[in-house]
């Protein structure tokens, strides 16, 4: 019932996505994902990531054919359109026939399998598409976003920024001082964020076709409400961005004509009076929380209990990641710490529903809400009084997102199952 649930309100929500991109004059996330079938699709290593998940659920013999079938797929598809001279992307040359894979398994779970086998088939499938449909509908409402809201509160975040330092313009200064090597792997740290949570999730899911069924938690979870609740709040705070406000865009010329001024990263915004101000329809307005610090982190969270390795991972993608949105002038400080506040909050409340709600887990939830909600209002509502008192908004700023990470972590070990001793039996004295 939870499955058929999740299934019919995500179907109804994609529908309602679909007609508004067309009231927009722009395909929706069923469109573009349809399209992807036959033509050349712009996610290839997503499509890929996804099918992995959905492999979970196989036994190592499917898993080898269900490759080899996407790949040979994929090597048709590929010389066809080669030689159609259909125009093929060189970094996503490939990746329809991972798709043609989930949707054949999703054949077979109906027509070939019965009972728990077709619910477990059903559900790798379900992990996999919502992956992807998760990417496309994200990209659909980051468009509505940028037609739907347009005045932004960049002037707000900028100021209540002061606090603590500017600290996009100060990474921005150090990300341009470390050349070409230093941005390019930052880039990808940033375009490849779903790749690394794809890995960590693999991780967590890797004993599913043994066991026959799914953990209670993981990263994919946290992951789907992220995107799912994310974007609403951009809709109630649209905010485009340092390299959009106050720079020339990220296509270095486009945005100068909407940008306040042109100081990124060089100088601090000045401090005056904060008013909304009119952006273009194009520029998405998905800073306010920063959603790319909240995967990240939830990465690194999920990665705590894996080999050595998958944690050093995990730490390296939340800094790089980091390094990223603020060097690359995508968010304010401000943003940062409410997305890190943001994704304790949900992890909370879905370890909770997993395992069963308490007092605790009440406790963590609201108080994570709590901060969260007054970190927004306080950056609507007193930016002035935060630039113009750095040296108390600017801790108070941090300690309440400390306070948050302190919480969580205190709760979730007593959640986590303690290892008891064995107890050893008393010696028995020798027979006389």
């Amino acid at each position: 019932m939870l499955w058929a649930t999740v299934s019919v309100t995500a179907l109804g929500f994609l529908i309602a996505l679909e007609i508004t991109a067309r009231h927009y004059g722009l395909p929706g996330p069923m469109t573009n994902q349809v399209r992807e079938v036959l033509f050349p699709p712009k996610s290839g290593f997503l499509l890929y990531g996804a099918m992995a998940l959905m492999m979970v659920v196989l036994t190592w013999r499917q898993r080898l054919i269900a490759a080899g079938v996407a790949l040979g797929i994929d090597a048709v598809f590929f010389l066809v359109r080669w030689a159609a001279g259909i125009p093929i992307s060189p970094g996503h040359p490939f990746g329809s026939g991972a798709l043609w894979v989930l949707l054949g398994c999703a054949v077979i779970a109906v027509t070939r399998r019965t009972g728990r086998e077709r619910v477990l088939l059903l559900k790798g499938v379900g992990l996999g598409l919502l992956l992807v449909a998760g990417r496309k509908t994200g990209d659909t409402w980051l468009y509505i976003t940028a037609k739907s809201r347009p005045s932004v509160l960049d002037q707000y975040v900028a100021t209540a920024d002061h606090a603590l330092g500017n600290p996009s313009w100060v990474v921005g200064r150090l990300v341009r001082a470390s050349g070409p090597v230093g941005y390019h792997i930052l880039d990808y740290v940033y375009v490849q964020l779903a790749l690394a949570a794809v890995v960590v999730s693999l991780y967590q899911l890797r004993h599913v076709a043994v066991e026959r069924r799914f953990p209670a938690h993981h990263l994919v979870r946290t992951f789907l409400v992220i995107g799912l609740l994310g974007p609403g709040i951009y809709m109630i705070y649209p905010v485009v961005g340092p390299i959009f406000a106050y720079g020339p865009g990220a296509s270095g010329t486009g945005g100068l004509e909407w940008a306040a001024a042109n100081l990124w990263p060089h100088t601090p915004t000045p401090l005056t009076a904060p008013h909304h101000m009119t952006y273009d329809g194009l520029t998405p307005r998905n800073c306010m929380p920063s959603l790319h610090t909240a995967w990240a982190t939830a990465i690194f969270i999920h990665s705590r209990k894996g080999p050595r390795v998958m944690r050093y991972a995990g730490t390296f993608w939340l800094i790089a990641t980091l390094g990223a949105t603020l060097g690359f002038g995508y968010h304010y400080g401000a943003d940062i710490v409410a997305g890190v506040v943001f994704t304790l909050t949900i992890e909370a409340g879905l370890r909770s529903q997993a395992r069963g709600w308490d007092r605790s887990g009440t406790r963590l939830v609201g108080y994570g809400a709590a901060v969260f909600a007054a970190l927004l209002l306080s950056y609507r509502f007193l930016p002035m009084e935060m630039a113009t008192y750095p040296w108390l908004f600017g801790p108070l700023v941090v300690l309440a997102a400390a306070s948050v990470v302190h919480l969580y972590v205190r709760t979730t070990r007593l959640w986590d199952p303690q290892a008891v001793p064995v107890r050893q039996p008393a010696p028995q004295p020798e027979p006389v």
